[in-house]
């Protein structure tokens, strides 16, 4: 027979136990995107980067957060850009293209990088400053 006192005792550790699951739940992962283009002019490429993550189980906003970093064809921001995306502790850092993979290379040694070369940004360089 079971005392008054166990099971008030179970009865608080069962109500509790969803607060706890929650709390040990692991924090969704952070995907660090860096483009020395504008952001329309990626439209196309993350609409199939998007699907490429669907198609692996990660879902934008459910499973996965994603921070978009664009140049705007500053590349000299690049480097600020990687930065920024580094002290928000992303799991990966998805390049566009070299110039942002090598900005993003010299930022961090320890966050893996990945990229992609596609087709090049028409737009002239414009240097900030």
């Amino acid at each position: 027979m079971i005392r008054r006192r166990e099971f008030i005792a179970g009865l608080g550790g069962a109500a509790a136990w969803p607060l706890t699951a929650r709390a040990q739940q692991r924090a969704m992962p952070v995907i660090g995107y860096l483009s020395s283009s504008p952001a329309d002019y990626d439209a196309s490429t993350l609409v199939a980067f998007r699907r490429g993550l669907g198609d692996v189980g990660y879902t934008e906003g459910r499973n996965v957060a994603i921070e978009y970093r664009f140049a705007d064809a500053h590349y000299d921001r690049l480097t600020v850009l990687a930065a920024d995306l580094i002290h928000l502790k992303v799991r990966v850092i998805v390049a566009a293209a070299v110039n942002p993979a090598h900005a993003a290379k010299v930022a961090t040694t320890t966050i893996p990088i990945v990229f992609s070369i596609s087709r090049p940004f028409p737009g002239r360089c414009r240097r900030s400053g």
